[in-house]
């Protein structure tokens, strides 16, 4: 009895880690795709893009709603309109897109 114990808790262990790992891919690929979103509203092409989209990544690993609060300031610094809903819905948006790439990827 203590193995089939021991073998459901290694299971749902695993289940854990796995999940996390996903929802930790899911998120960075949003925080990409986002960035460089953002870096094409803000007129970036290119390396610049890419450099932008890291800077938004690396915004979201300071936690709370820091990559929003760079992504405002950004956006109201370029005198771009964007309202935090527009920002808020993309960012939901790209949330799906992501979970969809990467459900994709792990499949095949």
């Amino acid at each position: 009895m203590d193995n089939a114990f021991e073998e459901r808790k290694k299971k749902n262990e695993d289940k854990w880690v796995h999940d996390e790992e996903l929802r930790f891919k899911i998120g960075a690929r949003r925080n990409k795709l986002l960035g460089l979103w953002a870096a094409g509203e803000l007129g970036l092409s290119g390396a610049a893009a890419d450099d932008y989209a890291i800077a938004v990544v690396t915004a979201d690993l300071d936690g709370g709603d820091s990559m929003f609060r760079k992504l405002r300031a950004d956006f109201d610094a370029a005198k771009l309109g964007h309202s935090d809903h527009v920002i808020q819905h993309r960012m939901a948006e790209l949330l799906m897109e992501a979970a969809d790439q990467i459900m994709h990827e792990t499949k095949g």
